[in-house]
């Protein structure tokens, strides 16, 4: 490969990484998605594969543009490794470059096999170039418990596309995507097959676009049920300096301070720390603290008072060293036996990030080597049932688990018991004041129309937001400043197509849509192999 291909494809990958959340102050929006930029990069890949001649060629193009790509996207990794976590700064470097490495041989074995077995159909080649690329980034969502931040599908968030959103999901945006680029890659064929470039192209952004309008048109008619009664909320943000966290002397006692004195202070309906607001084990509290917070919340107020019944969500580590610890949001709410701990409700954090949360055994020697506290707790189950409030279910995910939306997805299985209302919390301190805040808010956003369900987002350091049932922000918080958001937020009821099917599916639509693809793809590879159609 010569240094003008390589050029392109390292260009092309920094693009699709910022086109999950536009890092600059130049041109264009801070932190917004920009959905053309993302085609415009898969469209470079499509035409760098279309010129390669050998599968290893083919190869080397996917794990270069893959390679790049996600080092762009989450290279703030690097601060929560050297600066948070005491690693060395070459072997934050090392560890962040082959994480990459590794996840991008997906994408290599992918566009290998898309050389190996692309039909010479223009229209063909673009339908195996876009189930090639969904496959890699299954791949991403499903081993080794999954890391599929970045994923292009969210760059259509604010796209002409988002609305297939609530049909399809994140992943059928990537699919679209992807066979639109590879659409307009055609273009750079030879004139005999110019006319199937056009086809492809008309025929993909037809069907996107008309499956999109069909989909608006459905959601103004009731997919999602209309709004229920307004429920006011508060979202704690704390701005605790991630390197005093969880000192003893320092971030420590501060949290514990300032989140039970707004907690106390709250007055809304219902208020919500962000992940381990406190930072301490139930066992490990000072005396008496946790109780304060009960006596508050659960002891209902005295009907001659007229102060309003007020709920709380509580980040907090939970557990002991024989049964293990879990990340999890107990939740308090007036109860008339407040004594009993059977009446608080519990949610632990199910979609763990590797050596952030748990260890493999075999890497153990990594904690050795890094500051990580609070790195190895127990998973809790997928469909854990939501919080019951004021009418509203209230269902919690922590950290990066609103990166799974088939997960979320579960929890709507029974419309009956399907949340109104989801809330994140989050700690996004571990990566400084970087991308990762926005690029966070987005992939919220996301499940937000995918499930037409409003987002409660309460974080340590940003983006402390309300996301309504359409990914639109209606309140936020200034980022790394320490503060209170009130707000408002109508729940939701009815169920979203994408969450009837991903509930009882989950991604397996996506693998038969890409194996039935790939089967008809090398069967007619076959038969042009042996001269049966005309090319």
């Amino acid at each position: 490969m010569g240094w003008r291909p390589f050029a392109l494809i390292f260009i092309a990958a920094c693009a699709h990484a910022y086109s999950i959340a536009w890092p600059f102050s130049l041109g264009l929006t801070p932190g917004q998605p920009v959905w053309w930029l993302q085609i415009f990069a898969m469209t470079v890949l499509a035409w760098q594969l279309d010129q390669a001649k050998t599968k290893r060629q083919g190869a080397w193009v996917g794990w270069l543009f893959a390679c790049v790509m996600q080092v762009a996207t989450w290279w703030w990794l690097f601060i929560s490794l050297h600066t948070y976590g005491g690693l060395a700064a070459p072997l934050a470097v090392v560890a962040i470059v082959g994480l990459a490495a590794f996840l991008a041989l997906y994408y290599a074995a992918a566009c290998a096999l898309f050389v190996a077995v692309a039909p010479v159909h223009r229209a063909g080649r673009a339908m195996l170039f876009a189930a090639l690329w969904l496959l890699a980034e299954l791949g991403r969502v499903a081993l080794f418990t999954g890391f599929p931040w970045g994923e292009g599908g969210y760059a259509q968030l604010d796209g002409p596309f988002a609305g297939l959103a609530a049909l399809v999901g994140v992943h059928g945006l990537t699919f679209a995507s992807a066979l639109l680029a590879a659409g307009l890659a055609s273009f750079s064929a030879k004139p005999r097959w110019l006319t199937g470039g056009i086809v492809t192209l008309s025929a993909a952004s037809a069907a996107i676009a008309s499956f999109a309008l069909q989909l608006d048109g459905a959601g103004k008619s009731g997919v999602s049920n209309g709004p229920q009664a307004p429920l006011t909320v508060t979202l704690l943000q704390g701005n605790i300096a991630q390197d005093e966290k969880f000192q003893p002397s320092g971030g420590i006692p501060d949290a514990l301070a300032w989140y039970q004195s707004q907690l106390l202070a709250a007055t809304t309906s219902l208020v919500v720390t962000p992940e381990t607001a406190i930072p301490l084990l139930p066992s490990q509290l000072p005396e008496g603290y946790l109780q304060v917070l009960v006596n508050r919340f659960m002891k209902p107020p005295p009907e001659s008072s007229g102060a309003s019944q007020t709920a709380a969500l509580i980040g907090i580590p939970l557990g002991n060293s024989q049964q293990g610890y879990t990340n999890s949001v107990i939740a308090l709410k007036p109860s008339s036996q407040p004594s009993d701990s059977k009446t608080i409700y519990q949610y632990d954090k199910h979609h763990l990030v590797p050596f952030g949360e748990f260890v493999h055994p075999l890497f153990k020697w990594f904690l050795s080597i890094v500051n990580i506290p609070l790195s190895d707790f127990n998973s809790g189950s997928v469909s854990q049932p939501s919080f019951d409030w004021q009418g509203q279910r209230i269902a919690p995910n922590i950290c990066y688990e609103d990166l799974f939306g088939e997960e979320l997805a579960a929890r709507f299985i029974d419309p009956q018991a399907a949340p109104t209302i989801m809330v994140n919390i989050s700690n996004i301190g571990w990566f400084g004041n970087t991308i990762a805040i926005d690029q966070h808010l987005n992939i919220s956003r996301m499940r937000s129309i995918e499930l037409e369900r409003p987002m409660l987002r309460a974080t340590n350091t940003g983006a402390t937001v309300i996301i309504d049932h359409t990914g639109r922000v209606t309140h936020a918080l200034p980022r790394h400043t320490r503060g209170v958001l009130v707000g408002r937020v109508e729940g939701r009821s009815g169920i979203t197509p994408y969450a009837w099917w991903a509930a009882r599916l989950g991604l397996w639509p996506w693998w038969c849509l890409v194996v039935a693809i790939l089967l008809i793809a090398g069967s007619a590879r076959i038969y042009w192999a042996k001269g049966r159609f005309d090319r």
